[in-house]
């Protein structure tokens, strides 16, 4: 690895105190960074010279991102592919714990796999990109539901129409959803126990994008033989993280990162919180242009060893 540039460093840090989107004075700059007066004037001028900061009208020491930092920002925006981001975020998650994990985006009252990576278990579950499931069965539904407004999820799940199941677990009353799903947006992270496949528990995280909308869940889907509390506190966890990077590589910044504690941390050890449950963004048609294919395919869901003959049984 090469050597990092002082110079560039100190401009970065400069630039990253405007993440919270407030102008900020020279002066300013100069006491949060800790640099010279001189060699912050230095860094902001040609940072202005360049676009990456402008001057606010009428206070010409007083600054803010410049346009530059949008084009960029833009370019970024278009190369992402969250089929694929998704995918390298569930292979980092399922190396740390060997189980299958999903991501999920939400079409309607269903839930579309965008990505999936097999646990190496001989017991493990079967299940394809681009099968359908009923969100309210699923822990990455249920978390991708928690996120719509109340008249999306009217338009979901009226409150007077009772819901299909999938097993014997699974939540077929509108107002018990509600109160599953209020519960979901406290703690962060959904649970699917045994309510979409009899044999299989799961734990899923959300996955924001820079506008900082829900786009996608992620999860980890584990056979009940394999479940117990102090795995289930473990993988809670570590899914969590997963679905934090990847939203990172997204573009989503956390509430603290927009709020004034940028000002007394940098980068490298900015604080992170959980994040704030914003309208659900439906990728379901996007995707279907990125290099992972989405159709509609009946669901299939379940578990077998990989010397088991014959196809898997299908749970609808």
């Amino acid at each position: 690895m090469g050597r990092a540039v002082p110079a560039v460093s100190r401009a970065l840090d400069i630039l990253e105190l405007f993440l919270d989107g407030k102008a900020r004075s020279a002066s300013q700059i100069t006491e949060l960074t800790g640099l010279p007066r001189t060699t912050v004037h230095e860094l902001v001028t040609t940072l202005a010279d360049r676009a990456y900061l402008t001057a606010e009208p009428g206070q010409p020491t007083r600054y803010r991102l410049g346009m530059r930092l949008f084009q960029l920002g833009n370019v970024f925006a278009e190369q992402l592919d969250l089929a694929h981001e998704a995918l390298v975020a569930a292979r980092e998650i399922a190396a740390s714990c060997d189980e299958t994990v999903h991501a999920a985006v939400l079409d309607g009252a269903e839930v579309v796999y965008i990505a999936k990576v097999d646990s190496t278990h001989p017991v493990r579950m079967v299940s394809a990109v681009g099968r359908r499931l009923p969100a309210h069965c699923t822990g990455v539904g249920k978390m991708l539901l928690s996120g719509l407004s109340p008249q999306a999820l009217d338009a979901c799940y009226p409150p007077d129409r009772e819901m299909t199941a999938m097993t014997a677990r699974s939540i077929t009353s509108p107002e018990l959803l509600r109160t599953e799903l209020a519960e979901i947006r406290r703690e962060g992270l959904a649970y699917d126990e045994c309510e979409s496949n009899e044999a299989v528990n799961c734990v899923a995280a959300p996955v924001h994008d820079h506008t900082g909308a829900m786009v996608a869940a992620l999860s980890i889907s584990v056979p009940i033989l394999r479940w117990d509390s102090r795995r289930r506190r473990e993988w809670g966890d570590l899914v969590r993280r997963g679905a934090r990077s990847l939203s990172e590589r997204l573009g989503h910044r956390p509430p603290a990162a927009r709020s004034g504690s940028d000002d007394q941390a940098r980068s490298s050890s900015r604080r992170r919180s959980r994040p704030a449950y914003q309208p659900v963004v439906s990728w379901a048609a996007v995707i279907t242009n990125s290099s992972t294919k989405v159709t509609a395919q009946p669901p299939v869901a379940a578990y077998r060893t990989p010397t088991s003959s014959g196809p898997a049984p299908a749970i609808r």
